[in-house]
């Protein structure tokens, strides 16, 4: 009886620990590393969550269109320790953001490389996520591909 109360312990401790690996998912299994792309927006929404932060900037297209982009960077903690707190940046502001396109073909990029409103430039991604270095040969996008 003992030998089945451990055993089912360990199993759902296994299955605690391995839950979080499942929501971080690898930087190739969601994105397109062969080019990276510069959008220039105004932040409409921030989410400072684990395992990634969200924000969303409004881009403006080559006809004028305006398009909300969804922003992946690092968790709020690796954020805050390359210098990117909270307070930093406020709906409305304007960021640039360096990094590569969702394979869905969504309005989703990987920040890999935010300019923040001050000036300063600070690496968005996630280490460790398979991705490229935050050193980018970015081709200026406001007109993103589709």
């Amino acid at each position: 009886m003992l030998k089945a109360k451990l055993a089912g312990f360990v199993g759902i401790l296994g299955l605690a620990v391995a839950a979080p690996l499942f929501a971080h998912h690898s930087f190739a299994a969601e994105y397109d590393g062969s080019k990276s792309y510069r959008l220039v927006g105004t932040i409409t929404r921030i989410e400072w969550s684990n395992p990634h932060s969200y924000f969303y900037i409004d881009v403006k297209d080559d006809k004028g269109n305006v398009v909300n982009w969804g922003c992946e960077g690092a968790g709020p903690g690796a954020l805050t320790r390359r210098g990117w707190k909270k307070g930093d940046v406020k709906i409305g502001d304007t960021l640039i953001v360096d990094g590569y396109f969702a394979k869905d073909g969504s309005h989703l990029i990987d920040a890999r490389r935010v300019t923040l409103p001050d000036g300063r430039v600070v690496s968005g991604g996630s280490q460790g996520d398979g991705g490229p270095a935050s050193e980018l040969s970015v081709e200026d996008s406001s007109k993103p591909k589709k």
